[in-house]
């Protein structure tokens, strides 16, 4: 099986599995699945985030990962908990759809590697 469609199939698997546990009918898009990404990370699951908060959480989860891909490395926990993260490598200009791609791949190595799905 191609690269591109052992991706497409792997992230529509997870699409769907995410969508059904949290997406109360609607399926989850990208950015709703790093949203959810960060609050795992942060390891606190509240009901409600202020927008800053929201924000805050995204970039926690792209830091994480980004972090096998070299870009990022866990420097540490601040007092409240919140993890921060130092930059290694500047990421390279991409395209919107080449950040799309990367993401995903990122996402999809992300829910392999805890056994989320195969």
């Amino acid at each position: 099986m191609a690269r591109d469609e052992q991706l497409k199939q792997r992230w529509d698997t997870l699409v769907s599995k995410i969508s059904d546990r949290f997406g109360e009918g609607d399926t989850l898009d990208l950015e709703a699945i790093i949203y959810l990404i960060g609050v795992q990370e942060l390891g606190k699951i509240k009901k409600r985030y202020k927008k800053d908060d929201k924000v805050n959480l995204m970039h926690i989860a792209i830091c994480r990962l980004l972090e096998p891909y070299g870009y990022y490395e866990f420097a540490h926990f601040d007092n409240d908990g919140w993890p921060h993260y130092n930059i290694k490598e500047q990421l390279p200009p991409l395209k919107a759809g080449e950040q799309s791609v990367l993401m995903k791949e990122a996402i999809v190595h992300y829910f392999l590697e805890s056994g989320y799905i195969e």
